[in-house]
C-alpha cells in the first residue's frame, strides 16, 4: 500500500490544533516512503519571544532518541569482535564488579544481596538493574539526590558512571524491564573499549558516514540562532512524568539559547544528550531501515530491530516511564518494537520500530510499508500529550 497525498494532508490540520491550543510552540513532521519525501510541514515557533518560526533546520534536542544511535555504535564494535553482547559490564568498568541488588520489599538502600553484574545485552535492553531518577523507588531517589541523571553539566560521563556503581541495582539483572540509563553506561563503554570520547566514535562511525552534520552532543556556534527553546505546561519540574498526562498550564520555558548547558556539556549522554535536524534523524532512521547502509551488515541492522525480550514489555513487571506503550510492545537494541498492534492500543505494523525522546520528539520505521517518520518538538515532557498515537494513526489511515 502506498501512502495517499490528500490524507496525509490531514496532519497539517491536526498538527495546526496542538500550534493554536499552545500545547506545542512548534513541531515538524517528515514522512518517507521507499525512500522518497512524501510528506513535510512545519509549523509554529521555535521560540515564542523572539517569534522565531520552527522550520525544517531547526536543531532540537532529541534526548532519548540518543539511544538507538549508540547502540548502533555498539554494534559496529561487535560486528569489529571488539566486544561481545554476554560480557559482563564489570570487563570493561571494574567499578560495577562487586554487584549488589536491593531484596523484594527493600525499605533501605542497605537490604541487598549479591548478584552478577549485568550484562551489555541488559544494558541495552533495560533489564539490567539500573534505573533513571524520574521512576518510582529507592534506587532512583537516590540517584535524583545525587544528581545522577547524565545531564549536558552533571559532570562527566565517567563521574557519572562511577557514582552510580555505588549505588545497588534496583533489582537483579534479568528479573524485569525498567526503563534506566543502561545505555548512557554504554556510552562510557564505548569510550573505554575505543579509546576515543563518545562524541568522536559517533561522528566517526555514524555522523559523518550519513551526511548528519547537523548533530552532535554540543550545539555549534553556526546554529545558535537556529537552536528551539524547550517548554514545559507543568508549572514544577518538568520532567515529572507523572503530572504530564494532567498538564494545562501555559506554555513555559525550560531551556532557552541563553545559558544553554547543550553549547558546552560536559558529560556526553549517550541516552539523551545529542541534538540535531529531522532530516538529520530521518537519515539515520533510514538506515536503519535499509539495513544499515554500511554502517552495519543488513544482517545486524535486523537483528537489533527484532524483540529481544521473552514477551512484551507489560508481562517483565515494569513500575517505570517508558517512550512507548508496554502491552503488545517488545524491545530491541536501542528501540521497541510492535509485537501486536492491537494490543498496543496504536495503529502500526508488526515489527515497527521506535523511540521517543522526553521533548516529545518521536520516530519509527514500519518495515511492511517501508515508511520512516519523525516527530520534532520541544515539549516537556512527553507523557504531556497523545501526539505520537495520533500521528501514527493519520498515517496508517493514509495507507490505501
Amino acid at each position: 500500500m502506498k501512502l495517499e497525498p490528500a490524507r496525509l494532508e490531514r496532519i497539517r490540520t491536526w498538527a495546526a490544533r496542538y500550534v493554536d491550543a499552545r500545547i506545542f510552540a512548534g513541531l515538524s513532521v517528515l514522512i518517507l516512503q521507499d525512500g522518497r519525501e512524501v510528506f513535510f510541514d512545519a509549523q509554529g515557533l521555535r521560540d515564542i519571544d523572539s517569534g522565531a518560526p520552527f522550520v525544517r533546520d531547526t536543531v532540537a534536542r532529541i534526548y532519548s532518541m540518543t539511544k538507538p544511535v549508540t547502540s548502533l555504535a555498539l554494534m559496529t564494535l561487535v560486528e569489529e569482535g571488539a566486544l561481545h553482547l554476554d560480557a559482563p559490564l564489570s570487563r570493561f568498568l571494574p567499578e560495577f564488579g562487586d554487584a549488589h541488588a536491593l531484596i523484594d520489599g527493600a525499605s533501605r538502600l542497605d537490604q541487598v544481596t549479591p548478584c552478577a553484574p549485568p550484562t551489555l545485552h541488559q544494558l541495552l535492553t533495560h533489564r539490567s538493574g539500573l534505573s533513571y531518577a524520574f521512576n518510582p523507588g529507592l534506587v532512583p531517589v537516590a540517584m535524583a539526590e545525587r544528581d545522577l541523571t547524565f545531564a549536558p553539566r552533571a559532570g562527566t560521563l565517567a563521574q557519572s558512571c562511577a557514582a552510580l556503581a555505588a549505588l545497588p541495582l534496583a533489582f537483579e539483572p534479568g528479573a524485569r524491564w525498567e526503563y534506566s540509563v543502561g545505555i548512557d553506561v554504554i556510552g562510557r563503554v564505548i569510550e573505554v573499549v575505543t579509546g576515543q570520547s563518545l562524541n568522536t566514535v559517533l561522528r566517526q562511525r555514524i555522523l559523518e558516514p550519513l551526511g548528519m552534520s547537523e548533530t552532535g552532543f554540543a550545539v555549534a556556534a553556526s546554529q545558535a540562532d537556529r537552536f528551539a527553546t524547550l517548554y514545559t505546561r507543568l508549572s514544577g519540574d518538568a520532567m515529572d512524568l507523572g503530572a504530564g498526562a494532567q498538564a494545562e498550564g501555559d506554555l513555559r520555558v525550560v531551556d532557552d539559547a541563553n545559558g544553554s548547558p547543550f553549547f558546552a556539556p560536559t558529560c556526553l549522554s549517550g541516552g539523551g544528550g545529542l541534538v540535531g535536524t529531522i532530516d538529520d534523524y530521518a537519515s539515520f532512521a533510514e538506515a536503519m531501515r535499509t539495513g544499515g547502509q554500511g554502517i552495519v551488515s543488513p544482517a545486524t541492522a535486523a537483528f537489533m530491530m527484532r524483540n529481544h525480550l521473552t514477551a512484551d514489555i507489560a508481562s517483565l513487571g515494569p513500575a517505570s516511564f517508558a517512550e512507548q506503550p508496554m502491552r503488545g510492545m517488545g524491545f530491541g537494541i536501542g528501540g521497541a518494537v510492535v509485537l501486536d498492534p492491537a494490543q498496543s492500543g496504536v495503529p502500526g505494523s508488526v515489527g515497527d520500530f521506535s523511540w521517543g525522546g522526553m521533548a516529545s520528539t518521536f520516530f519509527w520505521i514500519d518495515p511492511v510499508h517501508d515508511i520512516t517518520a519523525v516527530l520534532f518538538t520541544q515539549l516537556s515532557p512527553s507523557s504531556a500529550t497523545p501526539a505520537r498515537a495520533e500521528l501514527k494513526a493519520l498515517v496508517q489511515g493514509a495507507l490505501m
